[in-house]
């Protein structure tokens, strides 16, 4: 018995009908056109959110006053501090330590240990566990040009591509030139990773790749790298140490604007710490928990902007914040899976996007914010979406070409997660096609850094999702979680050159955040929200209107 409704069977009959012969055509390496640069162009700023005006505008205060972003975005940015600052004694600090880490992801674990490894003492703080983050959720792969007939250079070229030329340059250099030596270092850390019979790394292409540079640990990448550099961090645990369901809520600065520290809220005590630290590294991810434009999202429960809110207080400029990325393939169906992260990895295994004749209407890897406009061309314009029992728009994602191509058993093998994930709902992605349609995946810019992951804020530091400027306004695929490592290590390396001569002033000051409140009254603004946010509010008004104050 499949999870699939009668109905939906009777249109998986149509997948299977034209199933034979793009087989054959994807044996033969025969594939649906690529759309020109002009045909891209076009549908994105047809039919991807981010070149609409609706759901935008500008925000009012701020050193990005004027710049226009996603409304949620805006109205984040325009909140006040939930901490009160008179209540904080500045002057007796909980904590001491070279570098505080403000986030527990890839990017934070990362640059604790390179830090660590430079003689510094680290103190992580993090919202939730360690390693609850959108790095342990990311699935299909790590990119590093370390085979025969691929470069950085070529991947270089590629990132730039796939950003659409928007990337800085010396970012996009920073993240292919290491991208060899990181993939040696987690190997060296032991992740498993896959491998072909003789022992050399098995690779595969993503979405706009140039070469096959796609390195991976099944269909659980993410989960198996925060595995080993987690491992790795808490076997250190005399020089890192690590405090958790405590995130930051604000940066202190001192009397030189220098970067001091921050004061951190226990989430099950309900106390507030003050740590006083060298240098600072936010490293807390993205804000798909914001829901932008009202999409599900595939993005771990606390990815609420944190990092992003501090660092626009205490004066740091933002980068390509407006730029979203909607992974192309979400799940749409069952309703228990809706948001669900379909990793880019089943479309590099060959499955391909049909609609609901059993059409292929897109080369099937395409730039993700090209393949997310695809999608949402063939539902909403075209009209030939699949509609689900609760009402939500979809196109087939034929997974079980897989096994026809490669083998039977190959989705199982390849895709374990996936496989799991669905068969609790009687669903066999190798017999049957996925629903899928574009979920909120990824904040693609952030907070402003250089090469080196510093901010304009001197001691602090930032890394991973929550900064901006390395992929411009796309991500390709496997980036992510090279970049949190990358960037994070350089963040680490640099924080302890930084701390070697660094004096902190003799005052700690909460001052940018009173001067930001400030600045939100004299602008008229009063949405009720205190931030960062910490966690979302998935409540029904129903609820909230019976909710005790």
């Amino acid at each position: 018995m499949s999870g699939y409704t009668p109905a939906l069977m009777e249109l998986i009959k149509k997948v299977e009908a034209t199933r034979p012969a793009r087989v054959e055509k994807a044996r033969k390496g025969e594939h649906f056109p690529a759309l020109t640069m002009e045909q891209r162009q076009e549908w994105l700023r047809q039919y991807h959110p981010d070149y609409k005006n609706d759901g935008r505008r500008a925000v009012e205060v701020g050193v990005n006053k004027g710049t226009v972003y996603p409304e949620e975005v805006s109205t984040l940015l325009e909140s006040k501090s939930r901490l009160n600052t008179k209540c904080v004694d500045l002057s007796k600090a909980d904590y001491e330590t070279d570098l505080l880490v403000i986030g527990a992801g890839g990017a934070g674990t990362a640059a604790a240990l390179a830090a660590q490894e430079q003689g510094l003492k680290v103190l992580i703080s993090t919202k939730l566990r360690h390693g609850d983050s959108n790095t342990v959720m990311a699935e299909g792969g790590i990119q590093g040009a370390d085979q025969e007939g691929d470069s950085p250079y070529f991947h270089y070229l590629d990132v730039i591509g796939g950003g659409h030329f928007s990337n800085q340059p010396g970012l996009v250099a920073a993240l292919t030139n290491d991208a060899p030596l990181i993939i040696h270092w987690l190997e060296s850390l032991g992740m498993m990773f896959d491998k072909k019979p003789d022992g050399r790394m098995l690779v595969r292409h993503g979405g706009g790749t140039s070469r096959k540079r796609m390195h991976s640990a099944g269909d659980m990448t993410g989960a198996e790298i925060m595995r080993v550099v987690r491992d790795e961090a808490r076997n250190r645990a005399n020089d890192i140490k690590v405090l958790e369901f405590t995130p930051a809520v604000e940066l202190i600065l001192d009397e030189k604007g220098s970067c001091a520290g921050a004061v951190l809220y226990n989430l099950e005590t309900k106390e507030y710490y003050v740590v006083k630290a060298k240098s600072v590294l936010i490293a807390t991810g993205g804000f798909g928990r914001l829901h932008i434009q009202g999409f599900p999202t595939t993005n771990h429960y606390g990815a609420t902007a944190d990092g992003v809110v501090m660092a626009y207080r205490a004066g740091v400029s933002l980068q390509d914040l407006d730029s979203t990325q909607y992974h192309p393939t979400g799940a749409i169906y069952p309703e228990q899976n809706v948001g669900l992260l379909i990793t880019e990895k089943v479309r590099g295994l060959g499955a391909q996007l049909l609609n609901t004749e059993g059409e292929q209407f897109c080369f099937p890897l395409e730039p993700r914010d090209v393949e997310s406009a695809c999608v949402i061309r063939e539902c909403m314009d075209i009209g030939k979406g699949i509609l689900t029992p609760t009402g939500r728009h979809g196109v087939w994602l034929d997974s079980p070409m897989i096994d026809m191509i490669h083998g039977e058993g190959t989705v199982r093998k390849e895709l374990p997660a996936k496989y799991i994930q669905f068969k609790r709902y009687d669903i066999d992605i190798s017999k049957v096609p996925m629903l899928i349609y574009p979920t909120l995946h990824y904040q693609n810019g952030g907070i402003l850094i250089n090469e080196w992951s510093e901010t304009t804020v001197k001691g602090l530091y930032s890394a991973g999702e929550v900064a901006g400027g390395v992929h411009g306004r796309n991500r390709l695929m496997g980036n992510s979680l090279l970049d949190v490592l990358v960037f994070g290590r350089r963040a680490g390396l640099k924080a302890a050159e930084y701390v070697k001569t660094a004096k902190l002033g003799s005052k700690l000051s909460l001052s940018h955040v009173e001067k930001f409140n400030k600045e939100i009254d004299k602008a008229g603004i009063d949405n009720g929200i205190e931030s960062p946010l910490l966690l979302p509010d998935y409540a029904p008004e129903h609820v909230k209107a019976r909710q005790i104050s």
